[in-house]
């Protein structure tokens, strides 16, 4: 199984970014955010979250779908075998 990890990875920032995005945005100008400055943590970091999860993903599936390089036969020396006939 060839699993790149930016997939699993990806979905899951995508996720819980969109979950912070979503509650930020619903709770726009709440006293939640007197302690912050004033700043909507949860809608400004789940945008970042979101952005990033949607990056990984899509690199993770784009390079399941890049063609695999073909060894010519008889170029590539097996590892571990060392120097001649010993």
């Amino acid at each position: 199984m060839n699993l790149d990890l930016r997939v699993p990875m990806g979905a899951l920032f995508t996720l819980v970014g969109g979950i912070m995005s979503i509650f930020g945005f619903f709770t726009r100008g709440s006293n939640i955010y007197e302690r912050s400055a004033g700043l909507n943590i949860n809608l400004i970091w789940g945008v970042v979250m979101l952005v990033f999860g949607v990056t990984m993903y899509t690199l993770g599936r784009r390079a399941d779908k890049r063609p695999k390089p073909q060894s010519v036969e008889g170029t590539a020396r097996p590892l571990g075998h060392g120097h001649g006939g010993h």
